[in-house]
């Protein structure tokens, strides 16, 4: 590789399980489209690998014939189509589909059927999601195009490095993205000959974890360099308890580990402009905010009231999220006085014991069990602080979404949360000129109840809360950012591998 590869020269294939709005379970699926978006904005040459499951085919148009996969003796035959996605009016990202009706022709999401059950076979659907990707990305691709990185996302592409390193051919350099290290791909032993990796990888220094076959764990034992979604959460997995059983490795690893913060789709995600709110307005005409504020109050069969403090939060019902002790504080936070308003669904218990708060305080706390899109920006809009009690968030989003709207948030110290809220001190007045939120380090509900009393403190001072919105909606949440960090690790990839 010429030691003064450009920019524009870059090309990057980025292999995902998932992408918006084609195909989404979580926050991958956005970044799979967003991220990829904005490198090419950069002028990176960055293309997109991605199972042709039938939301993906019929999501595409003028999809066009690339290659035959016939002789991959581990997996069923399979075709590689192109296509365009469009992520906005001025750019799309070209895509590589695999398509293998005998793995991803069904019913049902990309890792479960109806009834919410794995696929039996996800071992073999995502090692065949690897074994192109590392086909593509080394000299043995049909396709002219030839990467100089692949970059990978979590465990479903996790084999793509481990396929590279027993390739003797030219390759492309590696990146692992850990976008949520608690998803692992764990298979069984049986699984390493089943998928044409040699018998040798199955040990600790290799694809073996705890006796089984870990996809995740070859990803990032194998590949050149490891990314994860906040420089917080990148310090977090190297030890326990977020480690989940591979902080040993991470750590040893820790000089070829990046974080680098999401950004989020600040057209969609601007107050400015948003068409899902009553009103829109800017930091410059707060005020217009309190419409948002009554008409969320009265949807949503609480008191209206512009005075009281409202909080909000739009969440997976579960236990990493926090939810146990937003419930537990819930009852003494209507005594301050204040309102709640919960949007979210997972667990049952969850589910259950929220509608329960409702039905008994109806003035006071409102909980929508589901997920509206319209009734999520209303939150944003609407709410006057955001409530995120996680015990762990690698990066997490509406953190962010809050500050661009002008509401501070409430959150744990930890991952992305850490990295992207800047807590207002007790001492309101003499606050550095940046904070945007309010952060509590133990994870209990009498330290989350604190700072829920230390933001309704500030609340009650109109100018600091005031300072608070703006100083949050100043922020640069953009995936520019990001893009731009990531290039710079694709373009060390490169140099180191010269």
């Amino acid at each position: 590789m010429p030691s003064n590869t450009s920019r524009r020269d870059l090309r990057v294939l980025f292999v995902t399980p998932e992408v918006h709005p084609l195909i989404k379970t979580g926050g991958l699926g956005d970044v799979s489209a967003a991220l990829p978006a904005a490198l090419r904005s950069l002028r990176v040459d960055v293309r997109i690998l991605i199972p042709g499951y039938p939301k993906v085919l019929s999501g595409l148009k003028y999809k066009r014939k690339l290659a035959n996969f016939s002789t991959l003796s581990q997996y069923p035959p399979s075709t590689l189509l192109s296509a365009k996605l469009p992520v906005n009016n001025s750019v799309s990202v070209p895509v590589f589909i695999i398509d293998c009706p005998g793995l991803y022709q069904r019913d049902g999401g990309p890792y479960s059927d109806t009834s919410a059950q794995d696929w039996p076979d996800n071992g073999l659907r995502f090692g065949l999601l690897s074994k192109i990707g590392a086909i593509l990305a080394s000299d043995a691709s049909p396709l002219a195009w030839h990467p100089q990185v692949v970059h990978c996302n979590d465990w479903q592409s996790g084999l793509v490095p481990a396929y590279l390193n027993y390739h003797s051919g030219k390759k492309a350099a590696s990146l692992m993205t850990i976008h949520n290290l608690a998803f692992q791909g764990i298979f069984p032993p049986g699984s390493v000959a089943q998928l044409g990796l040699p018998s040798d990888s199955f040990n600790m220094h290799g694809v073996e974890y705890y006796g089984n076959m870990s996809y995740l764990k070859a990803g990032l034992y194998y590949c050149d360099h490891i990314s994860t979604v906040s420089p917080s959460y990148a310090e977090e997995i190297q030890s326990e308890p977020l480690g989940f059983g591979m902080q040993g490795l991470l750590s040893t690893r820790k000089e070829n580990i990046s974080g680098i913060i999401n950004g989020i789709d600040t057209t969609e995600w601007d107050p400015a402009i948003d068409p899902l709110i009553p009103r829109t307005y800017t930091s410059k005409r707060l005020t217009t905010k309190d419409a948002n504020k009554k008409a969320l109050q009265l949807a949503m069969g609480l008191n209206v009231d512009p005075e009281i403090p409202l909080f909000g939060t739009i969440s997976r019902l579960s236990h990493q999220k926090g939810c146990d002790i937003l419930l537990q504080v819930a009852p003494e936070l209507i005594k301050l006085p204040a309102q709640l308003v919960v949007l979210g669904n997972g667990m049952t218990e969850y589910e259950v014991e929220f509608a329960n708060l409702s039905k008994t305080h109806p003035t006071k706390i409102a909980a929508y069990i589901g997920f509206s899109e319209k009734l999520s920006h209303l939150i944003e809009a609407g709410v006057d602080g955001f409530l995120m009690p996680s015990r762990f968030e690698p990066c997490g989003l509406n953190q962010m979404y809050s500050q661009r709207y002008g509401t501070p948030p409430v959150v744990h110290a930890t991952g992305g949360l850490l990295d992207t809220v800047v807590d207002c001190p007790s001492a309101l007045l003499t606050n550095d000129g940046n904070a945007s939120g309010f952060l509590f380090k133990d994870m209990t509900a009498d330290e989350f109840m604190k700072t829920i009393q230390r933001a309704v403190t500030a609340y009650d001072n109109k100018k600091v809360w005031r300072r608070l919105q703006k100083n949050g909606m100043a922020k640069d949440f953009s995936w520019r950012t990001s893009a731009v960090s990531y290039r710079e690790i694709y373009l060390s990839l490169l140099a180191s591998n010269e």
